[in-house]
């Protein structure tokens, strides 16, 4: 095996080795909750702006909070008690296959499309 053969499959051992090391890291993180909300503070809702902008509604205990998010910062935009925010503010997640078929012009369960 010559140089160069050495070289690559040096290289694509320890690419491989780097990419395992990175899933048993991330891996991990998600087990133990590593960058998860916890305590008081909860997203209740959010509305994008543009690419940039975006306001967020944030519940830290009984006040929720709008925040403006832009590429200077967060700007404190008001507050107002949680209880006067809609129940309806925070809409389902939208499954892949909901979009995919939205998007190619079907509806979900429609047996004639």
């Amino acid at each position: 095996m010559g140089s160069y053969a050495g070289y690559l499959l040096e290289t694509f051992v320890t690419l491989v080795v780097v990419c395992v090391l990175a899933f048993v890291v991330l891996y991990g993180a998600r087990r133990f909750g590593i960058g998860r909300a916890t305590g008081s503070i909860r997203l209740v809702g959010q509305l994008p702006l543009d690419a940039r902008r975006a306001i967020y509604l944030v519940k830290i205990g009984e006040q929720v909070i709008v925040v403006g998010a832009s590429e200077g910062g967060l700007t404190k935009l008001g507050e107002m008690p949680a209880d006067a925010v809609p129940k309806d503010v925070e809409p389902k997640p939208l499954k892949f296959a909901d979009v995919l078929g939205r998007v190619s012009g079907r509806v979900r369960g429609d047996k004639n499309a």
